[in-house]
């Protein structure tokens, strides 16, 4: 099996989560779809390249991302940098025929989303978008009973994304609190609950939004403080293609909150709801139980998804419980799968594109107190 190079431009957070799913793959699949080296990292200071290298297993280190995708020995890249850099290193990777995975958000704005999108005709290589939220086993369940008519039509739904990180006002203003480079709850939280939610029900075709920023000022980290212009608290209603209407909230400032995603779908067969908390079960309602004698069979039955993936998904056991980390795993398999496959994966950069336009009607609808209409094709 041939290994196919490995960049990876940005060695924060995310960026650790990939190296490490690219190291777990071989354990979890036996036999993983292709071969990879981590031939590369990039951030933007040559330590901070060297201490990546050294913590990640890469081979070389730059503070230039653009050597990374001239490099002929690379052919995948992934961009886990700043939101505010994602366009412009997406569109080098596309003139360069590469690979990509990329982040969530695509871009920092919608006028770069169409940027990427002109930038993508002709481009030949794989993508896809790191909404690892459908990984999870339980949305993977759900997504084929709604494909089996468990659902029936669509008649509502309802979800929540919550965090507290921008609760206390000593919070440094970092970029995540800046519009010019991508912040916002919207773009961090709300990217997640839109695509899964879209996907599992959809299409979204229109949006109402409300936001709130909390504190519009905090310390700049050099003794002054400086302005927030990205908003913190959001609740949106979405209209469905089906003429149904849905509740979406995504939040920093839900004091108490982890990682609190929730999602509950109603349809006109049946209904379905699961959680991040506890991404081990789906809960399934079907008006096809009887409801008699004395309630029959009829109500919320719990299914015990885990770690029952299939083959060659093996290890460590289907019975296991997984993790944050697992939905990263398997998405970071499938693009791997469509790799070596030569196959389109799903969620595209495309798929990216669109969520970003459904952020962008979010954030004129919070500005203009009304509906705000997603784009046709």
């Amino acid at each position: 099996m041939t290994a196919l190079g490995v960049g990876i431009l940005g060695y924060g957070y995310i960026g650790k989560v990939h190296a490490y799913a690219y190291r777990t793959i071989p354990f979890h699949y036996d036999p993983p779809p292709v071969a990879v080296r981590l031939v590369g990292v990039a951030t933007s200071r040559r330590e901070t390249a060297e201490a990546a290298r050294a913590h990640g297993g890469f081979e070389v280190a730059t503070a230039d991302w653009r050597e990374l995708i001239e490099r002929r020995d690379i052919h995948i890249i992934n961009i886990c940098s700043p939101n505010a850099a994602h366009a412009g290193q997406l569109a080098a990777a596309m003139a360069a025929g590469k690979h990509i995975y990329c982040d969530k958000p695509v871009t920092a704005t919608v006028e770069e989303a169409d940027a990427v999108e002109r930038a993508a005709r002709g481009w030949t290589g794989i993508g896809q978008m790191t909404f690892h939220n459908r990984f999870f086993s339980a949305p993977q369940r759900a997504r084929q009973l709604i494909e089996q008519g468990f659902l029936g039509t669509p008649l509502g739904l309802r979800g929540v994304y919550l965090h507290s990180g921008s609760v206390d006002p000593s919070a440094p203003l970092r970029w995540r609190f800046r519009k010019k480079d991508g912040g916002g709850v919207l773009r961090d939280l709300g990217s997640h609950l839109l695509d899964l939610a879209d996907w599992l029900a959809g299409p979204i075709v229109a949006v109402r939004a409300d936001t709130r920023i909390l504190y519009p000022t905090r310390p700049d980290g050099r003794g002054g403080t400086g302005a927030v212009d990205t908003e913190d608290h959001a609740l949106l209603t979405v209209r469905l293609s089906s003429g149904a209407l849905g509740t979406l909230e995504v939040s920093k400032i839900a004091t108490g909150a982890e990682d609190d995603f929730r999602l509950e779908l109603h349809g006109s067969r049946g209904a379905l709801r699961f959680g991040l908390m506890e991404p081990d079960f789906l809960e399934v309602f079907s008006l096809a139980e009887p409801d008699m004698p004395l309630g029959g069979m009829r109500g919320w039955n719990r299914i015990a998804t885990l770690q029952r993936y299939p083959a060659p998904a093996a290890f460590p056991s289907p019975r296991a419980t997984s993790g944050w980390l697992r939905g990263h795993v398997h998405g970071l398999w499938h693009f791997l799968d469509a790799v070596a496959k030569g196959a389109a994966a799903e969620p595209s950069i495309g798929r990216g594109i669109a969520v970003q336009r459904m952020i962008d009607c979010a954030e004129r609808s919070a500005e203009t107190g009304r509906w705000a209409e997603l784009p046709t094709a």
